[in-house]
């Protein structure tokens, strides 16, 4: 069943990739028109050869070709040696230097051809040596799994007696902080601040009758200050 088609058709509609839909079940054209059935593809072969029949009588060897039976070469100008005459001429403007090309005439010095031969061995081989065949009773046998798991094993165990080696048991792992809290210096507090006159006066009175009384007193305090409010310990009990 041919699709519906509504509105005008025009030939650049189908010259027109971007408007061509694809069919059903076919790729979508691509608007190139190609010759008919009687146009044939390809390239034209004027050498006559023989054919099949003049292979099978004898075999066409190449023979190589050296420059000295090739046609001589026309030597060009040598604008290098030009362009430096020009100059010591006088010459600037390309006009001038245009003007003296046409004027002289500088060919390049021929270069001494050697003949190109072929100095390779005649038992020579050309192209990549064939890969050996994979045995297929190592494929079946799963040989190629079994060598690897077993280097990954090796490997394993060797990475582990290492990290053995490495591990001492019975001794602490030391961090930067603990080796820094060991070589703390202990420093004692330092006394407040007083005037020179004042550092050596002892205090006018004395509330206290020994100074084993004065030292359960502050005992005693001490011990009282836990239950009570404020930073000294000298509010009000708490209750909770």
């Amino acid at each position: 069943m041919e699709p519906v088609q509504v509105g005008v058709i025009r030939d650049s509609m189908l010259a027109n990739p971007l408007l061509i839909r694809a069919d059903l079940g076919r790729s979508r054209s691509r608007a190139f028109t190609l010759p008919g059935k009687e146009f044939v593809f390809g390239k034209p072969n004027v050498t006559m050869d023989g054919g099949v029949p003049e292979v099978m009588n004898h075999w066409s060897t190449l023979v190589p070709v050296t420059h000295s039976d090739s046609k001589p070469r026309k030597a060009g100008q040598d604008f290098m040696a030009l362009n430096r005459e020009a100059v010591k001429s006088g010459l600037v403007t390309a006009h001038e230097h245009y003007q003296f090309r046409a004027t002289h005439d500088l060919k390049l010095r021929p270069l001494k051809e050697e003949a190109r031969l072929d100095r390779s061995p005649p038992d020579i081989t050309f192209g990549v040596h064939t890969r050996p065949s994979t045995p297929i009773f190592d494929l079946l046998e799963h040989r190629y799994q079994q060598r690897w798991l077993e280097e990954c094993r090796s490997a394993q165990k060797a990475s582990q007696a290492k990290q053995q080696k490495k591990t001492k048991l019975g001794k602490i792992y030391e961090t930067r902080t603990s080796l820094l809290r060991q070589s703390q210096p202990s420093m004692e507090p330092r006394p407040l601040w007083q005037l020179p006159r004042f550092q050596k006066v002892g205090p006018h009175l004395e509330t206290f009758r020994s100074a084993e009384a004065r030292k359960r007193a502050f005992s005693s305090h001490f011990s009282d200050s836990v239950a009570r409010c404020g930073l000294q310990g000298q509010g009000m009990y708490t209750t909770s």
